[in-house]
């Protein structure tokens, strides 16, 4: 991992999408709220439609239900 998560930190969400396919897994813009381990994290997920609380693994590329890093513009 490139780097460290800290409290206060914004990280990308993956979203898990629809069973269905009507809506697919995308990023959502998060807030780290708790640093477990450099793996793990506590996130505040920003969605359109509200806020959740979660603790998530990380993932290297983007995955369902995981976090990683924005990439860098």
């Amino acid at each position: 991992m490139e780097q460290k998560p800290s409290v206060g930190r914004v990280v990308h969400y993956q979203a898990y999408g629809t069973p269905g396919g009507e809506f697919k897994s995308v990023p959502r813009a998060a807030i780290i709220t708790e640093v477990i381990s450099d793996e793990e994290i506590g996130v505040c997920v920003l969605n359109p439609q509200g806020i959740f609380f979660n603790k998530v693994k990380y993932s290297a590329e983007p995955k369902a239900g995981c976090w990683n890093w924005p990439p860098r513009v």
